[in-house]
């Protein structure tokens, strides 16, 4: 029986061994949809403008404005970025500058961070246990240190023990995950990896990782056959022998 397989048939049987490492998304997963479409990324759209105004001839800007050439020839890069905003493109040198424009805001108290009421606890009581916690997420890793930096707890950064972003892969892209638990230092069947995502499932899973999805009723995921899931992080750990707040 392949790998997958006899992790599923664990699954059914509640004998799933107890990850020793945890890999999360965040829209959908650990941060509601709402809080990115409706709050993250209209603050970066208002703001683009001014901010290439003030920020245009910084070295990363000027490169990252630079790599948006050929992805719309002769066009502006005001233009060309908020196309790509609302194609929620998943490249680089949009994600850099709408990660810069929340870094402001956050400094200026403007942007707080919003996560299920489930997942701080649950991820304290992980942390506290041993279990490794890492984020991937198509968001730039800078701006996924500032949702944890910038919690409604405080500074909650320490519980993250290393990030991710597409720059290590895609995210549909079995390479990528494979890669990831490289750079954990974990066998892949040892990382459990969390999304709403049923395609990235599918890819970690191809990688030999344990995966569940998130299934979260307010933001109507439509459940995967093909994988475990759960309604949130607490039912997570019931299902993998995780610690419970």
């Amino acid at each position: 029986m392949p790998p997958a397989a006899r992790r599923r048939a664990a699954l059914l049987d509640g004998a799933a061994a107890r990850p020793r490492a945890v890999l999360l998304d965040i829209e959908g997963t650990i941060a509601p949809m709402s809080y990115v479409h409706e709050c993250l990324f209209p603050y970066a759209r208002a703001r683009l403008a001014d901010f290439l105004s003030r920020h245009a001839g910084e070295p990363d800007i000027a490169a990252a404005l630079a790599a948006l050439d050929p992805v719309a020839p002769g066009a502006s890069p005001l233009e060309t970025l908020l196309d790509l905003m609302d194609r929620d493109a998943k490249i680089g040198p949009l994600k850099l500058i709408q990660g810069r424009i929340w870094a402001e805001g956050f400094a200026a108290g403007a942007l707080t961070s919003v996560f299920y009421p489930d997942v701080l606890p649950t991820l304290h009581a992980w942390h506290a246990s041993g279990v490794t916690l890492a984020i991937y997420s198509s968001g730039s890793e800078a701006a996924q240190r500032l949702l944890f930096r910038h919690a409604p707890t405080g500074d909650e950064s320490r519980l993250i023990a290393a990030h991710f972003d597409t720059a290590i892969g895609a995210k549909r892209d079995p390479a990528s995950y494979q890669a990831i638990a490289h750079r954990l230092g974990s066998p892949a069947p040892d990382i459990l990896f969390l999304s709403d995502s049923a395609a990235e499932l599918t890819a970690a899973d191809a990688a030999g990782l344990a995966v569940c999805q998130i299934v979260r009723p307010q933001d109507a995921t439509p459940a995967s056959p093909s994988h475990p899931h759960a309604e949130d992080l607490t039912g997570v750990a019931r299902r993998f022998g995780l610690s419970q707040p």
